[in-house]
């Protein structure tokens, strides 16, 4: 995959040109010659020749080099009482990745991918491999002031840019985008409910398993801060920079640039799809290039999900981020594409079709 023209301004990206509908189509035409019923698969036939029409082959590749990248950071709203763990947790978990100790690494290995763990804003020292694109120790505290300053957005986006670039370059044909942060559910909430106009009642959720006392400060200081985000929500690089953090301004341009350079993405939880709800902000045509890994428990990501017009694979419940949900829903994309690449047509078996048509083949169950 090779890079498509971008501008020098790490805030704007080009349009992006949608995965090949050519290629889409003969993958449709494939599956009807498998010998299976039309339609017998469900999902999972759509899934396979969405894969192929990213890929632009059909039949498609198994995804043999998926890498997922958490991006970490601190979010000063934490301080405020939004999350029942403390802010220090978030640089011990970076050490925990880094152990290979957490459940995204657990999951991903099962699941052949790999994981990367990049420091934006923890408050803290973190190793020096992880930290060479750390803009700045936490965000600010968003109900009052500014998470980041406008260089500081830029440089964040610009950092998500560069990550995607790199792991493309060196091999990866699927990206997942985790998130890390105490507190980040809390301007993740915000840009969802900004740039969909929902109120903060309908969109807060319990995060890390706050109770009702901590659901009701977490609802109070998302409306504050809506009423600094609702001025600036059409000018994308300023809404980050005002409720956001340089984790998730990373991840928005992570998830754009990947979308440019023609690569898959798999969406976790409700932090990586409100910085995919930016990121199509940046890069308009952006969605057509993910998949929504699984619905999460807070009220916010379904909202997201419905705005971006994303059915996710899974249900479990799950609230964990890391990238998460999104490694559990890759064997299932990994089984789609093997149907499609694998299974044999009615000719190769020498299994006959009979006198049955396509219209009464696609009404079996």
């Amino acid at each position: 995959m090779t890079s498509e023209s971008v501008s020098n301004d790490p805030g704007r990206f080009d349009p992006v040109s949608p995965p090949d509908d050519t290629i889409r189509r003969t993958a449709e035409a494939r599956q009807l010659q498998l010998t299976k019923p039309a339609g017998s698969l469900g999902r999972l036939e759509v899934l396979a020749c969405w894969a192929s029409a990213c890929q632009g082959i059909c039949p498609p590749a198994p995804f043999e080099r998926a890498r997922v990248v958490v991006f970490a950071g601190d979010h000063g709203v934490a301080r405020t009482g939004v999350s029942a763990y403390p802010p220090e947790v978030t640089a011990q978990m970076v050490a925990n990745f880094l152990g290979g100790g957490a459940a995204v690494n657990t999951l991903a290995d099962r699941a052949g991918a790999s994981v990367r763990v990049v420091d934006m804003s923890v408050d803290g020292d973190t190793d020096p491999t992880v930290s060479a694109y750390k803009v700045r120790r936490s965000s600010g505290v968003i109900d009052r002031e500014d998470a980041l300053t406008t260089e500081e957005t830029l440089r964040a986006i610009e950092a998500g840019r560069s990550i995607a670039d790199y792991e493309i370059d060196s091999g990866a044909d699927l990206l997942i985008a985790g998130d890390m942060g105490i507190g980040n559910t809390t301007p993740a909430t915000v840009l969802i409910a900004a740039l969909t106009d929902t109120e903060p009642v309908a969109a807060v959720g319990r995060g890390t398993g706050i109770d009702d006392a901590g659901w009701i400060r977490k609802t109070a200081v998302i409306r504050d801060t809506l009423r600094r985000a609702r001025p600036v929500v059409r000018d994308t690089v300023a809404l980050l920079r005002t409720v956001s953090g340089a984790d998730i301004a990373a991840m928005a341009g992570f998830l754009a640039q990947a979308s440019a350079r023609r690569t898959p993405v798999i969406l976790d939880g409700v932090v990586v799809t409100a910085a995919a709800m930016v990121a199509e902000e940046l890069a308009h045509g952006a969605r057509a290039w993910w998949l929504a890994g699984h619905r999460s428990t807070e009220p916010a990501h379904t909202i997201a999900l419905k705005h971006l017009q994303l059915d996710p694979l899974l249900e479990l419940d799950m609230r964990l981020g890391e990238g998460s949900g999104a490694v559990a829903a890759l064997p299932i994309l990994q089984g789609a594409v093997a149907t499609l690449a694998f299974m044999a047509t009615f000719d190769e078996a020498g299994v006959s079709t009979g006198d049955v048509t396509e219209a009464d083949v696609a009404d079996v169950d």
